[in-house]
């Protein structure tokens, strides 16, 4: 290996670093290659703490940069073949293992442009008509039919949801020109500044807020295909408006609110899966909702609107799912079904815990792709909508078993 190959790979890993979201420019490049030289590096913990220091500018970028530095130098003795061209005496160590946080991103930012650094012994003709989906076919697709690129594409189009402000009318007063009642100290000093010679009157109205959201996130490994893109959705709503409140449940119910405050995706999906103990496990909806109502509904849900994301496939068999999921219904404003199950036509309300709780929710509608997500994010602002009706739903299936 050539003296070269180093200061070649240390670049290639800064573009790396870039693309997933490090500020890493030229002139960090060119310390880094002569912070290397200087310290004369002898070990792979050296050599990672030297381009530590000049890459890493902040603590959040920490993990990034831990992650994107064992992904890229993962092979081998990678790492020591580097450095025995400075010094050639340098016995190789053992590798440390891969961390979970960051993996997906830092990979494909990694080898996005692995084919820059490859020789050009021959010539490859490949045929990508399929590694990019058009966005109207994305938008469209199930998120578990979805190859990585189309994770990553879908991710972002799920931070880029703009989530629409349902406004409430509250009994409580605020300065509006079009009020119907007059503020006597706003026009008072409204008048004191024209020596009270012209009084406009000034007027107050009702104030508006937007009501809170709950969120309960089945996390059961029936669900499991479909856990992390529902997370992300959330985590851009919790970003964008921050009266959300969200629940992961699977046999237990965990508040996950404060981690997905985190302002990195990455960063707040690990937080997450650290808080929570029975991912992927069984679904216990009739527990996890007593749970709920007796310990955070008068707190939380009072005049909200709860998004409910499960598939109905209840463990329990008792009678409880029934009067908890009324108990829920009664206590929030509005309740909101979403079931990835609902993208299969032929789907019908069979399994005991969808019979319990369809007729206490306000609308049924499916969540399994970008543009289901897109049109739950317009819902949130209306009233009521008659095509997601449980009751016209359960009418049309209905009429087609008849049929």
């Amino acid at each position: 290996m050539s003296e070269g190959r180093l200061a070649e790979n240390i670049l290639y890993f800064a573009r790396a670093l870039r693309a997933a979201g490090i500020p890493v420019g030229p002139g960090s490049v060119l310390d880094a290659l002569q912070a290397v030289d200087t310290a004369r590096v002898g070990s792979r913990e050296d050599f990672y703490w030297t381009l530590h220091a000049v890459f890493v500018k902040r603590h959040e970028h920490t993990i990034l940069f831990d992650q994107a530095f064992r992904i890229f130098f993962r092979k081998r003795a990678y790492i020591e073949k580097l450095i025995a061209s400075m010094l050639p005496q340098q016995a190789p160590l053992q590798q440390p293992q891969i961390p979970a946080p960051g993996a997906q991103r830092v990979q494909e930012a990694l080898f996005q442009g692995l084919g820059e650094l490859e020789q050009k012994k021959s010539e490859v003709e490949i045929d990508a008509r399929l590694t990019v989906s058009d966005r109207e076919v994305l938008q469209k697709k199930d998120f578990a039919q979805m190859s990585a690129d189309e994770i990553a594409a879908a991710r972002q189009a799920i931070a880029r949801l703009r989530l629409p402000l349902d406004e409430l009318r509250t009994r409580r007063l605020a300065p509006n020109r079009r009020g119907h009642i007059i503020d006597i100290r706003r026009t008072l000093r409204a008048s004191m500044k024209a020596g009270g010679a012209v009084i406009d009157l000034k007027y107050l109205g009702p104030k508006t807020k937007a009501p809170p959201i709950v969120v309960l996130l089945d996390i059961s490994g029936s669900m499991s295909q479909y856990t992390r893109l529902f997370l992300h959705f959330l985590h851009a709503v919790t970003d964008a408006r921050k009266r959300v409140t969200t629940f992961l449940f699977g046999t237990r119910l965990t508040n996950v609110t404060r981690a997905l405050r985190e302002k990195d995706p990455d960063e707040a999906l690990a937080a997450c899966t650290a808080n929570v103990t029975d991912w992927s496990g069984g679904t216990r909806i009739a527990t996890s909702l007593h749970d709920f109502n007796r310990k955070w509904a008068r707190r939380v849900s009072q005049g909200a609107v709860v998004l409910l994301i499960t598939d109905g496939l209840e463990r329990d068999g008792d009678d409880t799912l029934t009067f908890e999921i009324d108990r829920l219904h009664r206590s929030c404003r509005r309740l909101i079904w979403l079931n990835p199950l609902l993208r299969f036509e032929g789907f019908e309300a069979k399994a005991k815990g969808v019979k319990a709780m369809l007729p206490h929710v306000d609308e049924l509608r499916p969540i399994h792709n970008l543009e289901s997500m897109s049109e739950l994010v317009r819902a949130l602002s209306a009233l009521s909508v008659k095509d997601y009706d449980p009751k016209t739903w359960l009418k049309k299936t209905l009429a087609k078993r008849e049929a």
